[in-house]
């Protein structure tokens, strides 16, 4: 390996997300093909005002991997005071997404389909987040993958600086042992505070949806963790 190809691969980063192939349904395309258009953003179009995105000031919620977007949706319907801002990759969950925002009417969602880390640094404001939901990211439940994980202090650091003093981060995952790499990375986060009276995990605030996977889960004996921290400088 010569020297140009050592380089590319140190400045290489590390994905915390795997592309998954697939064929999209129907409805999926129809979002992509109808829906996007309208409710779209793309890096593009660098840093977003949010007041003129959605034509309104509103309190901003950002969700980070909505995998198919059922919870998102349904957040969306249930708090139309707020705007919301969904993040996924996966081209079939975006576009199953935009189909349902359509037939529900919404207006006060958005989505990206592309990096979080890239959207986040080139097209959120600084200080612009309410909340900021991070719901059953990929565990890496493997050791030797754990550096995949999305929840590391560096990016930890990134979102404080798209909150809002008081501003919420809310995570949420059933995998044990990546909830307690959460708490771990962030009770050692510069700026953050615990919403826990007890220090470590809260109730599933009433606001998260319970998703089909949860109740199954549940049927099953999992266990889900939810961890709310406030930025508080």
């Amino acid at each position: 390996m010569n020297q140009d190809q050592q380089s590319t691969k140190h400045l290489r980063q590390v994905k915390s997300y795997v592309l998954r192939a697939g064929r999209m349904t129907v409805g999926q395309q129809r979002g992509w093909d109808d829906v996007w258009p309208e409710l779209g953003l793309t890096i593009d179009g660098g840093v977003q005002t949010m007041d003129e995105l959605f034509g309104r000031e509103a309190p901003l919620v950002l969700e980070i991997g909505f995998g198919m977007g059922h919870s998102l949706l349904k957040m969306a319907e249930q708090e139309p005071e707020k705007n919301f801002i969904g993040i996924e990759v996966h081209r079939p969950g975006v576009g199953s997404l935009l189909n349902e925002a359509q037939k529900a009417g919404l207006t006060n969602l958005r989505v990206y389909c592309d990096d979080a880390v890239e959207v986040l640094k080139h097209c959120i404001p600084d200080e612009s987040i309410d909340r900021l939901q991070l719901y059953f990211p990929d565990p890496w439940h493997k050791k030797r993958h754990h550096k995949r994980r999305i929840v590391q202090p560096a990016f930890v650091q990134a979102l404080r600086a798209k909150l809002k003093v008081n501003g919420l981060f809310h995570m949420a995952t059933d995998w044990e042992n990546y909830a307690e790499h959460m708490l771990e990375v962030m009770q050692e986060a510069e700026g953050f505070e615990n919403t826990s009276t007890q220090n470590d995990y809260v109730a599933r605030p009433n606001y998260r949806p319970i998703t089909k996977f949860e109740k199954r889960g549940a049927r099953l004996g999992h266990g889900v963790w939810d961890l709310v921290f406030k930025r508080i400088s």
